[in-house]
């Protein structure tokens, strides 16, 4: 394994681009329209490095990026990126100038966010957005008839404003019941019949996420939104049985033992001694802990990690820096040791973490700081990830 040479830790996540590049190929295959498909790379490509991300997305099919902030969009410029791409989150108006300047198009959802932005706006150059409305989500978005015909009113007048897309975002598209997901979809339609009759050629529409394009490729309209399936994660437990194909996850999290050590019975382990041996046991030290994102619910939950490809409990207290694991034998400093991923014949995966955590896929990888390393995989060969600036 190549190492950063910024990097002088024990203990460092890997990025399976090619698995990426596979889930991009495979969805794609779902949809019998056209479909232009977003690469959701926010939050820092969900953890998986944003820039190495997109990067592999667009090369695995993928036409049009989406992030969740400004400062993102910019980030995926300045690395050289120019696909188009939408910020989903709300955007001031006195940085509209600042996405016209880069080429990114914003999400707009307010009558008065026109009014304010279009006097801002740079001389002979346009501003593209989507709107979003809100069709039960609750978060952002128009959501009555009148607020909806007054901001196309608006828009109607603003002649430096493209509108590219139209958007809605669903609540239960990962659950068995389909009731909730049918009543907000029968609500977009609704609200983009309105539209369309003032706007009717609208580059862009969509309102599927993973689940939505997973189960229902068919209620997509031309533009899909790929995000926590692009990492080859499920969006939840739920639906694990209704996936079309078996998604490959691009992300684990690896370490080594840095102290190995025999312990006689009646030893304790770690912080509040809330371990304590049963008889002789070997016990190893493993440098990741909570500062790295690898909680300590982990422990108390009955967390393990592989090792020589045989599990191993996480016994006492995870500290900030560093935890420990009952060893199934005497094994060697520097062994490596598997939190989430695949040895021999054994694996961890991020949906087993999120399971033992109570929580969802989406947070795991983007649990894991930044002060672990991403090493990345690209056709098995490996190259490492870029300094933090």
């Amino acid at each position: 394994m190549a190492f950063s040479q910024i990097s002088y830790r024990d203990t460092w996540v890997e990025i399976d681009l090619s698995n990426i590049k596979y889930n991009i190929r495979k969805v794609k295959e779902r949809f019998k329209q056209r479909m232009h498909v977003m690469a959701v790379v926010k939050a820092d490509g969900y953890g998986h490095g944003a820039v190495k991300t997109a990067e592999a997305a667009l090369e695995g099919g993928a036409e049009f990026l989406g992030v969740a902030l400004l400062e993102e969009a910019i980030e995926l410029r300045e690395a050289g990126i120019k696909a188009p791409v939408l910020v989903l989150g709300r955007t001031k108006p006195e940085d509209a100038e600042i996405a016209v300047q880069h080429d990114i198009s914003l999400t707009v959802f307010q009558r008065d966010w026109l009014i304010k932005t279009q006097n801002l706006l740079p001389a002979k150059k346009k501003l593209r957005i989507h709107m979003k409305v809100d069709t039960g989500m609750g978060r952002i978005g128009i959501h009555t008839h009148d607020e909806l015909v007054s901001f196309l009113k608006e828009l109607s007048q603003i002649e430096s404003i493209h509108l590219e897309g139209v958007f809605t975002h669903f609540a239960t598209a990962d659950e068995k019941d389909k009731s909730y997901f049918t009543k907000q979809y029968t609500r977009f339609i609704d609200m983009l019949e309105v539209i369309q009759s003032q706007f009717s050629d609208i580059p862009y529409i969509h309102c599927g996420n993973s689940a939505t394009g997973l189960r229902y490729p068919d209620q997509c309209f031309n533009m899909f939104r790929f995000g926590i399936s692009l990492y080859g994660l499920t969006p939840s437990a739920e639906i694990v049985d209704e996936l079309p194909f078996q998604l490959k996850e691009a992300f684990s999290l690896h370490s080594r033992l840095v102290q190995v050590k025999k312990l006689s019975e009646g030893e304790s382990i770690s912080y509040g001694a809330t371990y304590t041996t049963e008889a002789e046991e070997w016990i190893g030290t493993v440098p990741i802990g909570y500062a790295d994102g690898w909680y300590r619910y982990h422990s108390s939950a009955g967390g393990y990690v592989l090792i020589d490809g045989d599990k191993a409990p996480i016994i006492g207290r995870i500290c900030m820096d560093q935890m420990m694991i009952k060893l199934p034998r005497e094994l060697p400093v520097g062994e490596k040791v598997t939190m989430i991923g695949t040895q021999k014949q054994s694996s961890i995966t991020v949906l087993d973490a999120a399971q033992r955590l109570q929580t969802i896929t989406y947070e795991i990888p983007c649990m894991i700081s930044k002060r672990v390393p991403r090493i990345y995989k690209n056709n098995n060969n490996n190259f490492p990830s870029q300094p933090e600036i």
